[in-house]
């Protein structure tokens, strides 16, 4: 079971971390908008399409991600005072009953979506640049299989919990700027007086 859950893990942070390089794509593309239509007074016609099809790509193709390490919201108020075998029944139940169905649900409508869209070459109807879409549409197909993977995972996790009654963390990849700035001051404070 671990090397399931490190291989969705290590799955969901490659796609995740791929996709998060649109933010650059995005600003440029923003910014390039903004010069053209304020100083040059010659706006584009595929501005807003792309950044919509560039936004949601990115939050799509991060929800793996996201779930592999425990980001999304949780209305943890009791949840938290749990022990963590308490927790994974909790999750468990939560993941057959109302995960699996809305994702399996998100797969196959998004496959309908897409086949439909690649059908006809489906293009924006928002401006008049007709920028194409069927492949934003496949991004949600291929979101919902790694929702789905990383969702095998977490029961992994779940079931793991149950019976150790301790959850196994996802590997550290990402670190708060301000944790790694207060570690560096810990750590230079105890060089300084050893």
């Amino acid at each position: 079971m671990i090397g399931f859950i490190r291989f969705a893990d290590n799955l969901s942070a490659w796609f995740g971390k791929a996709f998060a390089w649109l933010i650059i794509f995005m600003a440029a593309g923003t910014g390039y908008e903004v010069f053209v239509r304020y100083v040059l007074n010659s706006p584009t016609a595929w501005a807003l399409d792309v950044s919509f099809i560039m936004y949601g790509s990115l939050f799509m193709m991060g929800g793996a991600y996201t779930l592999s390490r425990g980001g999304h919201v949780r209305g943890d108020f009791l949840y938290r005072l749990w022990q963590p075998k308490t927790q994974a029944k909790v999750d468990l139940v939560l993941y057959i009953l109302f995960f699996f169905p809305g994702v399996t649900a998100l797969i196959f409508a998004g496959w309908k979506y897409a086949a439909r869209s690649w059908q006809y070459g489906e293009v924006s109807v928002n401006s008049p640049a007709g920028i194409p879409i069927y492949q934003f549409k496949t991004v949600i197909v291929v979101a919902g299989i790694l929702l789905f993977v990383q969702g095998i995972a977490q029961v992994m996790r779940c079931l793991i919990a149950i019976r150790t009654n301790q959850w196994v963390e996802a590997e550290e990849d990402v670190f708060e700027t301000e944790d790694l700035l207060m570690q560096q001051a810990a750590k230079a404070e105890k060089d300084a007086h050893p």
